[in-house]
């Protein structure tokens, strides 16, 4: 049985996700960001860095989303959730690494200034910033990543789930996903998928 700490409106819906598509036994908590719960000496045992998600294994503790992902679909192999071939594997992180390194980081500029500078002005001028960096990252992702009609053309993946938690924060990051034509195709067929409904009401619950 894994078990999956989350929070509401973070990259841990791409694990929560991944885990339903796999059919893996799995349960769920939920970590209180309004009450620091992420930073509580219990939480910190578990994940040092603070953050979510963590996945707890029966082989140790996992962290970061491309890891957990990767792990998810390695583990569970008969659902297909990523390509055998070595090469379309490595592409595959490739996109998760992205999402990960350049396009979360931008997002995070509207609210985790802190971690970065020590002005307000500094936190503003980040925030400012964040529609037009999040607009260049996800038309990158329009123009030559997103093959459609999954990220990875006509198979569907870990990819797409990440994809998917992803642009759920562009209309809050001041990005029209209507000038994204396949990002916003990809988003209405993730919401069509029972697994991703499952997840998005257990994350309600």
């Amino acid at each position: 049985m894994l078990k999956l700490y989350f929070a509401p409106g973070t990259c841990a819906l791409a694990s929560h996700i991944a885990l339903a598509e796999a059919g893996a036994p799995y349960t769920t908590e939920k970590i209180d960001f309004k009450t620091n719960q992420q930073n509580s000496p219990e939480y910190l045992k578990i994940n040092p860095k603070g953050r979510v998600p963590t996945l707890v294994t029966d082989r140790g503790v996992l962290t970061e989303t491309p890891a957990m992902l990767a792990y998810i679909a390695q583990t569970f192999p008969q659902a297909k959730l990523a390509p055998d071939d070595a090469f379309e594997f490595a592409r595959l992180q490739a996109f998760n690494s992205y999402l990960c390194s350049t396009v979360h980081i931008c997002h995070a500029h509207k609210m985790r200034g802190p971690r970065w500078a020590t002005q307000e002005t500094s936190f503003a001028d980040m925030k400012a910033m964040v529609p037009n960096t999040m607009g260049a990252c996800f038309n990158l992702i329009e123009r030559d990543m997103l093959k459609g009609p999954w990220v990875m053309g006509e198979n569907y993946t870990v990819g797409d789930a990440y994809l998917y938690t992803l642009t759920l924060w562009l209309d809050g990051d001041g990005v029209d996903i209507a000038t994204l034509p396949k990002v916003k195709a990809h988003r209405a067929a993730m919401e069509s998928r029972p697994a991703v409904q499952k997840v998005l009401a257990e994350q309600r619950a």
